[in-house]
């Protein structure tokens, strides 16, 4: 999953959240007097559970009716930035997910029931897939009567074309999962074909193979049972082959989805109609409920708070898009019994790190004074306090299968403010006393005040620390250069779903490192790296979890890349018209095919 962003921005990336986890959302009404050690807890162990497959029966549509659900109306969205892209193939952060749940189809899908168990059902598929050798071969059938946005019919030479295209070297930003698991891992699968489709050739039918208009088969390099899932991302909806435009796609898609864009005017605002070419008979997903969808770009956080608190008018029928209320106002809303009534709330996927270049701080002990240094709490309480985040013990959040919530080899949970005298101790053991430290902090007002608790703990720690601000705009290109001549940074990474597999191969695999990759400590471990590569072919997800969950242990431990400092939640307000509103477990926002608008 792409990296978490700035809170005041909120457009948490990454992953997208295609398969991402995070808490059941529940509107907490006035169940508002809680500890910073339990709001938001109360479903963990919930998220923590498996989800299951839907069989092909339960794959067909329609999806189940939404309670008290009513037709029509408009919902406005408030968002900060403009969508970061519209083209499947380019989609991994979590706003442009979020409006390809609606927009886009898949082979699979994602799937929250109206029981709250999760699920991965069979979308344009008729069921989540075929495998007799443990997950080399998959064989999916397409459904009967599904058509893009200007009714023509999708076949499995628009799924092959939607695949093949993820190797043209215009796609950049989208996930590269079975890219590298149809043409082998790395850097190199462009290889396999270099302009993608567009100049006529094709992946030989030993990789890819549409023995049919209905019938796609895909062959992978290794047994990947997790290959349900990663159909079910954003990233590999389906682009219908005569509509591909190319990088042009990226403004103008076609919809294969219950909405269609009806007018998009980039940095100002996107409207979403109805698509009257989906047919509600093969989606058991998506729901078309609400006629517009109408986005406004350009709201900066405290003004999509005043907007949506306020309730008045076009207000009552307003959600913001990714943005979470605003920390400033995080005291208003939780004293207000109403507003809480209109919150939904949960975990997301994300663990903030503060990241130690391994390259430039060589030795354990410094890594580890350090580690000790920072006080937690304090950077939790600037980012929204307990309905913001909760202190990390380790390196993997508690949405993932395994969750370890007692795990706190540097006891944060113990000591939320530091222990300077324990990094004092190992700073001098380390004969590293005045040691200089280069810190990058981003340009925003909560990364500007926790820059200042992580100076002065450091420096009574014993370290000199020379401070750099850098625009979070820019923020991960700048982070992912390996000559970046830093020593410490903060960044985050969410599953793209429910397993280690997805969190710990792209940042800390010591082979992947490069510029722009995601291994921002730039740790180089050979037990880890083989341990990497051991672990992600057991094809057994009980037992892969649970390698997973020991070969963290070491990472944290036994060589310590990057300091844990809280797991992120979600804490967004709704206006009183907005009916529907749950916190969806595989987006870590609202689930917009359950969205209405009341009369």
């Amino acid at each position: 999953m792409n990296p978490i962003r700035s809170r005041t921005t909120r457009a948490i990336a990454v992953a997208f959240v295609a398969g991402s986890l995070a808490l059941t959302g529940c509107s907490e009404g006035s169940k508002d007097k809680k500890d910073d050690k339990t709001v938001g807890q109360e479903n963990a162990k919930e998220q923590q559970e498996a989800l299951t497959f839907a069989t092909a029966e339960e794959s067909t549509g329609p999806a189940e009716p939404v309670k008290g659900a009513q037709q029509g109306g408009t919902l406005t969205v408030y968002s900060q930035d403009d969508v970061s892209h519209l083209d499947p193939g380019q989609i991994y952060v979590s706003d442009a997910g979020l409006l390809s749940t609606i927009l886009h189809r898949g082979l699979t899908a994602n799937r929250v029931n109206n029981d709250g168990t999760k699920q991965v059902a069979g979308d344009l598929a008729t069921d989540t897939g075929l495998t007799e050798d443990g997950g080399k071969t998959w064989k999916y059938t397409l459904k009967d009567g599904i058509t893009d946005e200007d009714g023509d019919p999708i076949t499995s030479k628009d799924v092959r074309h939607t695949f093949e295209r993820q190797f043209a070297p215009f796609i950049t930003d989208g996930p590269s999962y079975i890219q590298q698991w149809l043409a082998g891992s790395g850097t190199d699968y462009r290889k396999a074909l270099p302009d993608g489709p567009f100049k006529g050739k094709h992946l030989p039918d030993t990789i890819l193979e549409t023995p049919d208009d209905k019938t796609v088969i895909f062959h992978l390099q290794s047994a990947q049972p997790d290959f349900p899932q990663a159909l079910a991302m954003a990233g590999y909806a389906i682009v219908p082959e005569k509509k591909d435009t190319k990088e042009k796609y990226d403004k103008a898609p076609k919809a294969l989805g219950p909405y269609k864009i009806g007018e998009y005017k980039p940095g100002k605002s996107l409207t979403l109609v109805k698509n009257d070419k989906w047919d509600p008979a093969t989606d058991s997903v998506r729901r078309q409920m609400v006629d517009k969808f109408y986005i406004e770009f350009n709201h900066d956080p405290g003004d999509i708070d005043k907007h949506i608190m306020s309730d008045r008018g076009v207000d009552q029928a307003a959600i913001a898009f990714t943005g979470g209320i605003d920390t400033s106002n995080v005291p208003t809303v939780t004293k207000d019994k109403a507003m809480m009534a209109r919150t939904i709330q949960g975990y997301q996927p994300y663990v903030w790190q503060l990241n130690m270049n391994m390259d430039r701080i060589k030795d354990k002990k410094v890594r580890d004074a350090i580690t000790y240094a920072i006080p937690n709490g304090e950077l939790v309480r600037i980012d929204g306090g307990s309905y913001g985040g909760e202190i990390a013990g380790g390196l993997l959040a508690p949405t993932l299968p395994g969750f370890e919530a007692k795990y706190d080899p540097f006891n944060k949970l113990k000591k939320p403010t530091g222990d300077i005298e324990k990094a004092k101790q190992l700073l001098k053991e380390a004969g590293k006393v005045g040691m200089e430290l280069k810190y990058a902090y981003a340009n925003t007002p909560i990364r500007q005040e926790q820059a200042v608790v992580i100076e002065n703990a450091l420096t009574e720690a014993g370290f000199k620390v020379s401070k750099q601000e850098k625009d979070q705009a820019t923020w991960y290109e700048q982070m992912g250069k390996i000559k970046n001549g830093l020593d410490l940074y903060m960044t985050g990474w969410g599953q793209d779903w429910a397993s280690p597999g997805t969190v710990i191969p792209p940042s800390y695999d010591g082979t992947q490192i490069q510029d722009g990759a995601s291994n921002y400590s730039h740790i180089n471990d050979p037990k880890v790296n083989s341990e990497i590569k051991r672990i992600s072919a057991i094809t057994d997800p009980a037992k892969a979890s649970d390698e997973w969950n020991k070969l963290h242990h070491y990472i944290v431990e036994q060589v310590n890349p990057a300091v844990p400092l809280y797991f992120t939640k979600q804490f967004m307000i709704q206006g009183s018209k907005v009916g529907g509103a749950e916190y969806n477990s595989f987006t870590s926002y609202y689930d917009w095919n359950k969205l209405y608008v009341k009369k």
